[in-house]
């Protein structure tokens, strides 16, 4: 009769421990995140050029030093004011794009942003006709979208973590600053296994709630928390 080594028994009984517990994390994440930064920003993702391009938006906002309700608020504000495509944020005035950042509550990058957001309509125009879906087929997406001005290596980031549902060759794109609030939490910081915890279609999600623990230490105490009374 075959027997079973207590060493193998052990680290067995202590994965499955880890699982469970890392389950009950993600629940307790999820449940506090409840939308990504897009879908707050009433974006809904599809992969069309004006989708794409208010992505691309809320990536530049998102990556200033200032809090993401602030963000996800001006990028708002910015498609409620007509700007909703690359054509209609080149075609505004400099002005009319302050404005609509002040509105969003986003004054203290206003100006500087204004002129990003202007000089990357018009990037967009002239080389790929307003349409990302052609920077797709880069051979270096992700090196391409830093072309555009305020978008370096966290707005990338920012960018393909909420595309890679649309995009499935980034799947699955949990970047670094999601991986240090996948540590805080005592989850595993690997791309894979966290994927390996939610459906396809909840990683955007996961990967959002990840980054908000790691820039709010109350959101991951209470995650934690929550996980613990579980």
């Amino acid at each position: 009769m075959a027997t079973t080594r207590p060493e193998l028994s052990t680290q067995r009984n202590t994965r499955a421990s880890d699982r469970k517990n890392d389950t009950k994390v993600v629940s307790a994440l999820l449940k506090r995140q409840e939308r990504t930064y897009a879908a707050q920003a009433g974006i809904r993702l599809r992969d069309t050029p004006a989708s794409l391009y208010r992505m691309l938006v809320l990536a530049n906002l998102l990556s200033a030093r200032i809090k993401a309700d602030i963000a996800v608020s001006a990028a708002r504000a910015l498609f409620e004011a007509g700007m909703r495509d690359s054509r209609s944020m080149a075609r505004a005035t400099w002005q009319e794009r302050v404005d609509a950042l002040g509105k969003g509550g986003y004054r203290r990058y206003d100006e500087r942003t204004s002129t990003m957001l202007g000089e990357g309509a018009e990037l967009l125009l002239d080389q790929y006709d307003g349409d990302l879906r052609r920077l797709r087929e880069e051979s270096d997406p992700a090196k391409a979208l830093q072309r555009f001005p305020g978008i370096g290596p966290t707005g990338t980031d920012i960018f393909l973590r909420g595309v890679q549902a649309i995009w499935p060759e980034f799947h699955p794109y949990v970047d670094r600053k999601a991986l240090d609030g996948a540590r805080r939490l005592g989850l595993p910081a690997a791309p894979e296994k966290l994927a390996g915890l939610v459906t396809r279609r909840e990683v955007p999600l996961l990967a959002d709630g990840l980054v908000h623990a790691a820039l709010d230490n109350p959101m991951a105490a209470a995650v934690l928390a929550a996980a613990d009374r579980a």
